[in-house]
């Protein structure tokens, strides 16, 4: 039992409450113990002119296509970008090795820019041992395509005894790491296959592609368009395939794959009924909006997800269509597409709500007694006043250090 350590800084942001000027925070053993304003018990360390708030959790990424940061042009229409995603991957592919040695540098980057929980996604499964390695925890979600799959069960099966090796592999992690078994999205996923992953999915959070571009919704209502073609090109289309005729949030439920806990990551072109039917599942959105405007999906509809309640977590997706794995610079992106937003939302989607969404709202998210000390400071010059605004505002990562 280690003796117990006091911060004490111009700013605690508690997440469940309102900043708190002149606070103080008392650690052991990883634990928060006691949060306090005013004179610090004891003896503290002073951090000046910083926030200390909850690391924060990026609940979407691909670490695993760090090796194409920088190598997939901005398109104006998502299958575009696919396409040229798919060319790259093709002439360019490198070595396990780079990849892994690209994705823990992308892990690294972001553990320095205060994330400390991730929802990853995963085909091959190199990424937990990255995690790890980094410091990270959360939850790989190990992702399965195939829109002409012969054999759901035996895909599952196989997946299923990849996730638990995977896991097993990362069990003594100081930060837990969860794995588990996600459908990509209904463009490129059977019915047979997301029934399948639904029915045998392990209690936990579920997460998908949904609702990501124009594209996607034609696809899913006449079952023509883009998709379709690009799928016929690929190789991979089924002529067994019926277009539902539906939007994506009534597809996932006929198929049994809209559970509670659901991530549904996008989630740019959903209605306000689709929305409301997600809150009403218990489900998360999870927006990454510098991603849907590089890839050309469009806007995210930011302010109708807050309006319409549904939790809202944030996600960078990967460097292959995103700049940074910075949260700060994502949160500064949906700043500046949801000015009637406040800050708070913006933070608590940051922390609480993606904590939550990855099945860690226990023990991460809020700074709170028993909650593990999973902390941030952020400088703040000294003419700010109001600190949630700042934080939105776009931090450098130079400004963030991790305590613990």
């Amino acid at each position: 039992m280690s003796s117990p350590t006091t911060f004490a800084a111009r700013w605690l942001l508690p997440i469940s409450q309102p900043p708190v000027e002149g606070g103080w925070i008392e650690v052991a053993n990883g634990v928060i113990q006691r949060v306090g304003s005013g004179h610090a018990p004891g003896r503290s360390q002073d951090l000046g002119n910083v926030a200390i708030m909850p690391g924060l959790v990026n609940a979407h990424t691909h670490l695993e296509l760090s090796w194409m940061a920088g190598m997939v042009p901005a398109a104006s229409a998502m299958h575009e970008w696919i396409r040229a995603m798919m060319h790259v991957r093709r002439v360019a592919a490198p070595s396990n090795d780079a990849v892994t040695s690209a994705a823990l540098e992308a892990a690294r980057g972001a553990a320095d820019s205060g994330t400390v929980l991730v929802g990853d996604i995963s085909n091959s499964l190199v990424t937990p041992a990255v995690l790890e390695a980094a410091h990270l925890g959360g939850v790989v979600f190990h992702e399965l395509i195939g829109f002409s799959a012969p054999d759901p069960v035996a895909s599952v099966t196989e997946a299923r005894e990849r996730v638990a090796e995977a896991e097993a592999a990362v069990g003594n992690a100081p930060i837990p790491i969860e794995v588990t078994l996600a459908a990509h999205a209904p463009y490129s996923v059977s019915p047979a296959l997301f029934r399948e992953i639904a029915g045998r999915h392990d209690p936990g959070p579920l997460t998908v592609h949904l609702a990501e571009s124009p594209e996607e919704i034609e696809f899913l209502r006449s079952g023509h368009g883009p998709m379709r073609a690009m799928l016929e090109e690929f190789g991979v289309w089924s002529t067994a395939w019926t277009a539902p005729g539906c939007d994506p949030v009534e597809y996932l439920h006929r198929l049994g794959y809209l559970q509670p806990g659901m991530l549904a990551v996008h989630a740019v072109h959903l209605r306000d009924e689709a929305l409301s039917r997600l809150r009403s599942a218990d489900a998360t959105v999870v927006t990454c909006p510098r991603s849907n405007l590089w890839v050309g999906a469009g806007v995210p509809r930011i302010a109708h997800f807050y309006a319409a309640r549904v939790p809202v977590a944030i996600g960078t997706d990967s460097l292959a269509s995103t700049p940074s794995l910075n949260m700060f610079d994502e949160l500064a992106e949906l700043r500046r597409l949801a000015p009637d937003v406040t800050a708070a939302s913006f933070l608590e989607s940051a922390t609480r709500i993606g904590a939550e969404a990855l099945g860690f709202g226990r023990s991460y998210g809020t700074l709170a007694p028993g909650k593990q000390a999973a902390l941030i400071s952020v400088d703040i010059p000294s003419g700010v006043t109001d600190v949630e605004e700042y934080l939105v505002g776009g931090v450098p990562a130079s400004a963030v250090h991790r305590l613990f």
